[in-house]
């Protein structure tokens, strides 16, 4: 299915993938135009830590959790945010980021699951990494450079998306937020360690929410 049905909702090729790169910045515009920005829990806030409440509600609230997240999203310059990122304990994500090849991914998924790999997919990427949730830090991280995550989408209708490259790497981060893991904590001590460093000497660029 290649066109688009509203700017809430993309729709679906013939394999039941999301169509996520069409009409990228109508949509994304339309989404952030509706939300209100909201600051950014880090690493340490509770919310984080554990793993989110699924969606069961497809309804109006749902609707406007993922425009607030867009535009949380955008002014925080990320490429994707998890709900308990806003604070707010509901497995959805949204994103808005490139793959490898340059192309533009929009899109926002409910109630995410990995799909396990393949042998022969799992080629490993060690990029670096960073978190809107662990501002002004980055740390290189292996991670299989193709993902496919299914789920739901705005509506509760059955969706998948996958990705290659940096958008399978915010797939999976994503992914990992709704279920209470932080990128840091893959890695070794020393390396979260050297992140909280960088957290701890860095300046957010917004606005994030302060531990208790």
């Amino acid at each position: 299915m290649s066109q688009q049905e509203t700017d809430e909702q993309t729709g679906v090729d013939d394999e039941g993938f999301l169509v996520d790169t069409e009409d990228c910045e109508a949509r994304e515009t339309a989404h952030r135009e509706r939300g209100t920005s909201r600051p950014v829990t880090v690493v340490g806030n509770p919310v984080l830590h554990k793993e989110c409440r699924d969606v069961t509600e497809f309804d109006d609230e749902l609707a406007q959790l993922i425009d607030d997240m867009f535009a949380s999203q955008r002014t925080a310059q990320g490429v994707g945010l998890a709900a308990n990122q806003i604070g707010v304990d509901r497995k959805v994500f949204v994103y808005d980021c490139p793959d490898d090849d340059g192309v533009r991914h929009v899109g926002a998924i409910c109630n995410p699951v990995l799909e396990d790999l393949a042998p022969e997919l799992r080629n490993l990427d060690d990029s670096n990494e960073g978190c809107l949730s662990v501002p002004t830090a980055y740390a290189s991280l292996a991670r299989p450079d193709y993902a496919v995550v299914r789920g739901q989408d705005a509506r509760g209708n059955a969706v998948k998306v996958r990705g290659s490259g940096y958008f399978a790497r915010c797939l999976q981060h994503e992914t990992d937020h709704l279920y209470g893991y932080l990128y840091i904590d893959r890695l070794s001590k020393r390396d979260r360690k050297d992140a909280l460093k960088q957290m701890a000497e860095g300046t957010p660029r917004y606005e994030t929410v302060p531990n208790d």
